[in-house]
């Protein structure tokens, strides 16, 4: 296994609806200025790693018609898609097409176009298939009926279950939204930005579906995400300050009989995740982290809902379980707090989801580099978490990010 580092990001501008470009021109945003942060342009790839949602936009093989803008002509492709992982995993690739020696240059690309599709539909065709057999496993008929709802259905049925096991309250929920909103607000890849956001204006939102208010879920945002990864003898020549991709791991839950737990862990109780717990420490284990809790100094979960934000905290191995409310009580999450959480905003401030688990990998690598502007944390992050979620709610990518290589020997 080769080091691998990452020398150059770019992201998009992130809104609800970007009318002003077509696909290809929205990915090029984030993939040219890749090439400039990273200081060359596509004649120096080896290959290109992408992914989104294409049955999201109604428009498929989006690597045949869109890779050809982005810089991949005599280039191999692949595409990868796994979900609301699928970022995460575009990513992963990416990795190991460089550790392993493939490649030494590769681009990694995702993005959505939201506005040009309908996501609720789409994840209720995944609903519809998978309802029937999952009914005549014996599987929770309230769980699988609740993915009739799209990813919001699943959601209250998970942050129920989290506050329950945890004690989190609804004012906590709400504290995770001004934490993310806020920081959203010096982040200018960000969609929702609401500096100044309160507490009491988070609860004041319209109820959806309890416990879950209108304040604690994610937008529907088109934007892209791109970043440049190479061999460290070649990230020396390109930048001062690298940041490494120690290791990354996935574990996916059986989605209905048994999972890793014998118990169906993913669909009976989604909030328990033991496949992220198990993720997690593969990651720590391969990048050389003994000590989590001390020795992670930033993390970048995926929580498109509020209370997912706590529960990823958690499952992450960052503290015991049920400990994530009163961490956030602390101030510990805040921007210059002991162990920042998601200060680019978060995916509940922005969700373009074949991105959004890349864009956490990419956040960390610019707080690790020194590159996140007005939101970058005040201590200095030598080490940082990114996560991903999704599949049928069973799928957790996580990526260990450094400012050194992966310890060997």
């Amino acid at each position: 296994m080769r080091d691998v580092a990452v020398v150059g990001v770019g992201l998009s501008k992130h809104v609800s609806k970007r009318r002003d470009v077509n696909i290809p021109e929205l990915v090029w945003e984030g993939v040219s200025a890749a090439y400039e942060d990273a200081g060359i342009t596509p004649r120096d790839l080896d290959g290109i790693i992408t992914g989104n949602m294409p049955a999201f936009e109604g428009v498929n093989l989006p690597e045949l018609w869109g890779a050809g803008h982005w810089g991949a002509y005599n280039k191999p492709v692949l595409r990868i898609t796994t979900g609301g992982t699928t970022g995460g995993s575009v990513g992963h690739g990416a990795f190991y097409a460089v550790a392993s020696g493939l490649m030494d240059t590769v681009i990694a690309i995702a993005f959505e176009k939201q506005s040009d599709g309908d996501s609720t539909a789409g994840l209720n065709t995944v609903a519809v298939a998978d309802m029937a057999p999952f009914l005549s496993y014996g599987i929770d008929p309230a769980f699988m009926l609740a993915f009739g709802g799209g990813a919001v259905g699943v959601a209250v049925y998970q942050a129920s279950s989290y506050m329950k096991r945890s004690g989190c309250t609804p004012h906590h929920l709400d504290k995770v939204s001004v934490l993310c909103r806020t920081n959203a607000a010096k982040n200018p890849a960000a969609h929702l930005k609401q500096p100044g956001l309160t507490p009491e204006e988070v609860a004041r939102t319209a109820l959806m579906q309890y416990p879950l208010r209108f304040g604690h879920v994610c937008p529907a945002s088109d934007g892209a995400c791109a970043m440049i990864l190479t061999t460290a003898e070649k990230a020396k020549k390109l930048t001062d300050k690298p940041a490494f991709i120690r290791s990354v791991a996935s574990c996916s839950e059986e989605g209905a009989l048994v999972g890793i737990a014998a118990a169906g862990t993913a669909n009976t109780d989604p909030c328990a995740q033991e496949g992220c717990k198990v993720a997690a420490a593969n990651a720590y284990r391969k990048a050389g982290i003994k000590e989590p809790r001390q020795e992670i100094d930033l993390a970048e979960p995926y929580a498109p809902f509020a209370h997912q934000l706590l529960m990823f905290y958690e499952r992450l191995l960052l503290c015991d379980e049920g400990e994530a409310p009163s961490i956030l009580d602390s101030g510990s999450m805040e921007l210059d707090g002991a162990l920042p959480v998601c200060p680019s905003g978060g995916v509940i401030s922005t969700n373009a989801i074949g991105a959004s688990a890349l864009e956490r990998i990419a956040e960390a690598a610019l707080q690790i580099m020194g590159k996140a502007g007005e939101h970058q944390v005040e201590k200095d992050v030598h080490k940082a978490v990114a996560h991903g979620w999704g599949g049928a709610v069973n799928l957790n990518v996580v990526a260990v990010l450094a400012d050194t290589p992966t310890p060997r020997g």
